[in-house]
């Protein structure tokens, strides 16, 4: 969903980590995208466990260096938070996941890029691309490498070009024309998908 939907009301539910992460970032923008990432997971699993979204217990613990810095993770449930320009998403599942969502950027280098994080038949394949095709085409297998090593638990050091595990399955998601987005999961089957617009978790 939109950052627009972030409102100062929010803060409430927030605890004491998330507070302070949220005043820290600079730009108006990274501040929304954090609260309203927040606040979605706070009222899904609200729903979920039928408690007050205040009430719910995050734990961002990094485990290399045991800072709040690490991935959103909460008793019972397995989630993945993920932003960039104007939207905000969070999945949920009762299995390691990984969301990623990208705004197509027109203005990066696309062949540099390229070089460096994808597979020789994935650049063959974006080698029949043009222009706005090409850089849609990019994003969309960043978001999908994106999503993989977030679920897989990898992050940063993760391999690029790799190919996608055995057991993890990807599914691109259907965000509009300025962004692409991707679902990984790590299972032996095909998952279930279901997609919301958090709108409704908002009031």
């Amino acid at each position: 969903m939109g950052v627009e939907a972030a409102r100062d009301e929010f803060v409430r539910d927030l605890d004491e980590v998330e507070r302070g992460r949220l005043a820290a970032y600079l730009r108006e923008a990274d501040k929304a995208r954090f609260l309203l990432g927040v606040t979605l997971v706070r009222r899904v699993l609200a729903q979920r466990f039928s408690l007050p979204a205040a009430r719910v217990v995050l734990d961002r613990t990094c485990p290399a260096c045991r800072k709040p810095h690490g991935k959103v993770r909460a008793a019972g449930v397995e989630l993945s938070v993920t932003h960039s320009g104007d939207l905000v998403g969070i999945a949920v599942a009762d299995r390691p996941v990984g969301l990623d969502v990208e705004k197509v950027d027109l203005g990066v280098d696309v062949e540099a890029v390229a070089r460096v994080a994808l597979t020789d038949a994935e650049m063959r394949e974006l080698s029949g691309y043009d222009g706005v095709a090409k850089a849609r085409a990019f994003t969309t297998y960043w978001t999908r490498k994106e999503a993989v090593v977030k679920a897989t638990g990898e992050g940063l050091r993760g391999d690029p070009r790799a190919a996608v595990p055995d057991g993890v399955q990807v599914r691109d998601l259907e965000v509009g024309v300025e962004h692409c987005a991707a679902l990984a999961v790590v299972s032996g089957e095909r998952p279930v998908v279901q997609v919301h617009d958090g709108a409704r978790l908002l009031g």
